[in-house]
């Protein structure tokens, strides 16, 4: 059994950006900011296709605001792997909005 890859800024980047960025309607982002800024107009866009799990994506964005805020290394680690456990189903979500569309 190996051990689960670190999360890392890069790593949520290159797993949710594009397709939040494709549900927010902006080009994908390149930084935590302007992903976090990202989800949240995302949510505003899965509400409206009525498609579930917003909530999870409003937690999300607020840890990466704080773990993109913070100095304390150790806090920075749990808060982006807060954020990564609730970005779990982002990309169902927006494969699910890209099929509405």
């Amino acid at each position: 059994m190996t051990a689960a890859a670190p999360v890392t800024a890069e790593s949520i980047l290159t797993c949710h950006a594009a397709g939040i960025a494709f549900v927010a309607e902006k080009p994908t982002a390149t930084t935590i900011s302007d992903f976090a800024d990202q989800l949240r107009e995302a949510v505003y866009n899965f509400d409206m296709a009525g498609i579930n799990g917003t909530e999870e994506l409003e937690d999300a964005a607020t840890y990466l605001i704080d773990f993109d805020s913070s100095t304390d290394e150790n806090e920075r680690t749990v808060l982006l792997k807060k954020a990564a456990d609730y970005l779990q189903y982002a990309d169902d979500m927006a494969e699910e909005f890209r099929l509405m569309v």
